[in-house]
């Protein structure tokens, strides 16, 4: 749905990519981060993602990732949320064009109908390259992520 922000930056021209590759980033046991791809994540189901995220973060920790997987990721998917980070403003890792970051959910108070009631509240951000996408665009992606996390089963 938002083609500007799954690509590259290349000699300082953004080119999109056709395929989705999400670039995982994960806390590497001893200190370190890396963001290995889960390719074509647009032709798996939701379990098949999920199965793939946790394979991913055992071989990565394990020291058994292949390099293929380092080098392609079209965007990249940053939470520390696990660790206790409620809000993350992730880096772009050249020569991609955007990252997005989950914090932690966390229960707040919220008012719904005129009443106060406990809500659990998430805060996702986009980190994206203006020479690829502008903040529109971002804001729709955003908003579409908000709307998805409301209402997983659509996911």
């Amino acid at each position: 749905k938002y083609p500007a922000l799954n690509g590259f930056c290349r000699d300082g021209k953004p080119e999109r990519s056709a395929a989705i590759h999400v670039g995982l980033a994960i806390v590497i046991r001893g200190g370190g981060l890396a963001a290995p791809a889960i390719h074509d994540v647009d032709k798996l189901s939701l379990d098949e993602l999920m199965e793939r995220m946790r394979d991913l973060v055992q071989r990565m920790r394990a020291g058994r990732i292949r390099s293929s997987e380092i080098a392609d990721s079209t965007i990249t998917v940053s939470s520390l949320g696990d660790r206790g980070v409620e809000v993350l403003y992730g880096v772009i890792y050249p020569p991609q064009v955007a990252i997005v970051g989950f914090g932690k959910a966390t229960s707040r108070p919220w008012v719904i109908a005129g009443k106060v009631v406990p809500r659990t509240i998430m805060t996702v951000t986009l980190s994206g390259d203006h020479r690829a996408s502008d903040g529109h665009a971002g804001a729709l992606f955003l908003l579409e992520i908000g709307r998805l996390l409301q209402e997983p089963e659509k996911l």
